[in-house]
């Protein structure tokens, strides 16, 4: 099964190699061009930068802590490589700059330095615009051309700076480019793959790939095993570029439904599809979504989109880089407000609809497919912590979270639109600080919140309403899960609210 983009890598470089678990990339796409990486980079004067296209940027990142949502982790810091562009901002990838405190550019010749805000962000494509708050900072640079895509076969250079500012390129052969995995999960686009014998050095977090003084790519990953460097593709810059013109940003657009292949001769012939025709089959269409506002249904089988016939793989020929995933199409050469034909074939009935694109926030979703850029919500009642749940809660248990997370909330996370059809969140129990308040309830967490004083919870907004009509002076708490109702006192619970926050040095009791 391959998705559309329906709601939704992280980086490393030469120390340690693609993660095992990162979903490998669609296999449709423009042929490979074999080669053979030479044993040792071969380098040289970055002379494709003429005039200072490429700054170091320093980024200060603090994310929230999901287990305590009312504080912050670490500070880290990440330092990579940014691409000057028209309009005075510098293209750098969103990962590099994510739940940052601090940014800041600095000129590798002249170590001339310059505070930054993050103008635009898109992480599920993982890129950022950022804008030096000094105007002036830019205005000596020479920027980096947008508007030329490479083909497969050609030759590019991966920027990288020496310690001194001197700017170096390693040369890359562009082998391939096909829908894959970027950082998010299920979150697919175009990606080129290429074959770079890279040297790590500082300021390696992310690079940029150029084409005379022409900006191609970002670098994504890099396996220094095979010497392959994943990168985030030209196509999709060029549209991020476009959507970052007006704002406010819309985001790339999917249609809202995962579908599989129909190779199968046996199912065709069910089907009633001819042998010269494509068609994939539409497994599941998320609620509320575009392919769902315009009566595509599961079961449905998709014959074309946008004019494009749809092979029985899923994919379609590309003008530029031949066989590649529909996919592309829909997410990437389209834009949110395009209205796309689509031909379909229902019990062997052809039908044309018409799907009006937009952008689905991952706000808009039961369980939001990642908080970035903005704090967990959260609401403490007598020690109780209940937050809404998130995948970014339950990747606070690491790389392997779909086994260690809680099962039942892994489970709601990858059936939330079966099990949740109706827009709401999942209000759960996360924890429980101890005090005078919840004396006997020491252990409990992970439980669903249903109802709070007979009313339904569907939000943590809902619960602070709740909140304000106690029964008979006690708050009536009621879980999925036994224990299935514990009570606190209501009275008590106010009276104590100023000590607990002063105990657990709480900066609100709520936050939403």
């Amino acid at each position: 099964m391959r998705f559309l983009v329906f709601c939704q890598a992280s980086f490393f470089f030469a120390i340690s190699a693609i993660a095992a678990e990162n979903p490998s990339p669609s296999p449709a796409g423009t042929p490979a061009v074999e080669t053979r990486p030479s044993a040792a980079p071969k380098e040289h004067l970055a002379t494709e930068l003429k005039g200072g296209s490429v700054l170091r940027v320093n980024s200060t990142n603090q994310s929230y802590d999901f287990f305590r949502p009312w504080s912050k982790k670490a500070p880290s810091n990440r330092r990579g490589l940014g691409a000057v562009i028209d309009g005075g901002e510098v293209l750098v990838t969103a990962e590099l700059v994510w739940d940052s405190n601090f940014i800041e550019l600095e000129k590798p010749d002249t170590g001339e330095r310059a505070t930054a805000k993050v103008a635009v962000v898109d992480y599920e494509t993982n890129l950022a615009l950022l804008k030096p708050n000094n105007p002036d900072f830019l205005k000596d640079l020479q920027p980096l051309d947008t508007s030329v895509a490479p083909k497969v076969g050609d030759r590019l250079s991966v920027v990288q700076l020496e310690s001194n500012g001197t700017p170096v390129s390693t040369e890359a052969l562009l082998t391939s480019a096909e829908v894959g995995h970027y950082v998010l999960d299920d979150y697919s686009y175009l990606l080129f793959k290429m074959s770079c014998p890279l040297q790590y050095r500082d300021n390696s977090f992310t690079l940029p790939i150029v084409q005379d003084h022409h900006l191609i790519s970002m670098l994504l990953r890099y396996d220094p095993r095979s010497q392959t460097i994943e990168a985030i593709s030209t196509p999709v810059i060029q549209h991020f570029l476009k959507e970052a013109d007006h704002q406010p940003y819309q985001g790339f657009p999917s249609f809202g439904l995962s579908f599989s292949t129909t190779r199968d001769p046996q199912f065709r012939h069910y089907e009633k599809l001819s042998d010269s025709e494509g068609g994939i089959y539409v497994d599941d269409v998320e609620p509320d979504s575009p392919a769902a506002q315009a009566d595509i249904q599961t079961g449905d089988i998709l014959l074309s989109v946008g004019g494009k016939s749809v092979d029985p793989d899923g994919d379609y020929d590309d003008s530029q880089y031949g066989r590649l995933s529909i996919t592309h199409f829909i997410t990437t050469l389209s834009y949110s407000g395009q209205k796309v034909p689509v031909t379909l074939s229902r019990h062997g009935e052809r039908k044309d609809v018409v799907v009006s694109l937009f952008h689905k926030p991952p706000q808009d979703y039961v369980i939001d497919p990642y908080v970035i850029g903005r704090p967990p919500r959260y609401l403490i009642l007598g020690g109780l912590v209940f937050e809404e749940l998130s995948r970014q809660y339950l990747r606070e248990w690491g790389p392997s979270w779909q086994r260690e997370a809680p099962q039942r909330f892994v489970y709601f996370d990858h059936y939330q639109a079966d099990l949740f059809p109706k827009q709401r969140k999942i209000v759960f129990l996360s924890q429980i600080l101890p005090n005078n308040d919840t004396i006997g309830y020491p252990q409990l967490n992970y439980m669903a919140v249903e109802r709070v004083n007979g009313q339904p919870i569907y939000r943590l907004e809902d619960l602070a309403k709740a909140m304000e009509k106690p029964i008979n002076g006690f708050h009536k708490i009621e879980f999925d899960l036994d224990p299935k109702v514990i009570y606190l006192d209501a009275a008590k619970v106010q009276e104590n609210a100023a000590a607990l926050q002063k105990t657990y040095s709480l900066p609100a009791m709520r936050r939403f």
